[in-house]
């Protein structure tokens, strides 16, 4: 079994308008030092092992459903989860 951690966020060149709300909000408490937001998803699977490699499989995941892959970039770690 793989414990899968997937984060999804805009592409840079995709304007984040909550990201800029969150920013200014930072700002107006006095946390001048923050120079930008991105807001992001970030995702855990709990995944089986079985015949097909799981990078493959989570890849496909990204593509087909977790990311909009026109407007976001995603990257995912994987880890063997110890079964309890």
């Amino acid at each position: 079994m793989y414990k899968v951690k997937v984060f999804v966020t805009l592409r840079e060149s995709v304007l984040d308008p909550q990201g800029t709300v969150v920013k200014n909000s930072l700002h107006s408490m006095n946390y001048s030092e923050v120079s930008d937001v991105r807001i992001g998803k970030y995702m855990e699977l709990t995944v089986e092992k079985n015949d097909r490699p799981v990078e493959e499989a989570v890849k496909e995941m990204c593509e087909r459903l977790l990311a909009n892959v026109v407007i976001e970039d995603y990257r995912f770690e994987i880890e063997e989860a110890v079964a309890q």
